[in-house]
């Protein structure tokens, strides 16, 4: 059946041996060094540093998760526009990476940026913009 409203949703696909690690609590670093394009490693790398108030770097690890996890997205079928639910473990790598993002865009003065990231967390599933808290 054709969705009469909009694009189908995007849903990453599963990725057991790098969601067992994080599970497990193995460093991020270790996890994105193992596998690049998880963008899961990515988030946590930038989520920590901008807790530790190192918005450079925290801008730096956003951009990488948000890039990896664009690319999956692609090749999963996502168009540029269309519902990427938070509801779908995978996809909550990128969502936390656009976040990220956002936020440090904020802190390196980036007001344009930090918006365009906002709107587009808002626009992928207003869940995540709400469990990230940036609704």
């Amino acid at each position: 059946m054709t969705n009469l409203l909009g694009p189908e949703p995007t849903r990453l696909p599963d990725r057991p041996e790098p969601q067992a690690a994080e599970d497990a609590g193995t460093d991020p670093a270790k996890i994105a060094t193992q596998w690049p394009d998880y963008s899961a490693a990515w988030a946590t790398l930038a989520e920590r540093s901008l807790e530790a108030g190192e918005n450079v770097a925290a801008y730096a690890y956003a951009r990488t998760g948000y890039h990896r996890g664009l690319d999956q997205l692609r090749r999963s079928g996502w168009k540029g526009h269309g519902p990427i639910p938070w509801s779908h473990r995978p996809n909550q790598g990128f969502l936390r990476a656009l976040a990220a993002l956002s936020r440090a865009a904020a802190g390196i003065g980036d007001a344009e940026e930090e918006q365009r990231c906002r709107q587009f967390l808002v626009d992928s599933d207003a869940e995540a913009a709400e469990a990230t808290g940036l609704a």
